[in-house]
């Protein structure tokens, strides 16, 4: 497996963003997760997007992060909020996202972010699971869907 910094408009970033869209419009019934994104928000120093490719070439993981700091959304200074996890279903269980993770948070870390923050819900069981054992524990929700119920937000310390 291959991890690479890629652009979050590239098109395979754009492939995968597609299918975790169609998952989550799956899981809870409705359009996906329409938090406003761009390009410029993953740029580094400022955030970092990542894509995994198998070893024919073909994208198969993508997760990033992004600066935030204090503002009306509930984001504290120092803030590095996760975006767009997501591991295609045939490479599942193979430990990707757990290594993207890493991965991102070494590098917020290094980009002097002092907590790593995430949104997730309800419906995404597995992705609980992977934030909870990576040390991460629920926080005051923050975000787009901070006064949704079945939003689930969590952080880590990256200091």
């Amino acid at each position: 497996m291959n991890i690479q910094p890629t652009p979050f408009d590239h098109p395979d970033a754009v492939k995968l963003n597609d299918a975790v869209q169609l998952e989550y419009a799956a899981r809870y019934g409705d359009e996906g997760d329409v938090t406003p994104l761009d390009a410029t928000m993953f740029v580094p120093p400022l955030g970092l997007y990542l894509l995994v490719y198998d070893t024919e070439g073909r994208p198969v993981a993508t997760g990033g992060w992004r600066t935030q700091n204090r503002n009306d959304e509930g984001y504290a200074d120092g803030d590095a909020e996760l975006k767009r996890m997501y591991v295609v279903p045939e490479a599942r269980g193979l430990g990707l996202a757990r290594r993207v993770l890493a991965t991102l948070e070494s590098d917020a870390r290094t980009a002097g972010r002092t907590r790593m923050v995430l949104e997730t819900g309800d419906a995404q069981p597995e992705a609980i699971a992977l934030y909870t054992s990576s040390g991460y524990e629920p926080c005051t929700k923050f975000g787009h869907y901070r006064d949704y119920p079945n939003s689930r937000c969590f952080a880590k310390s990256l200091v």
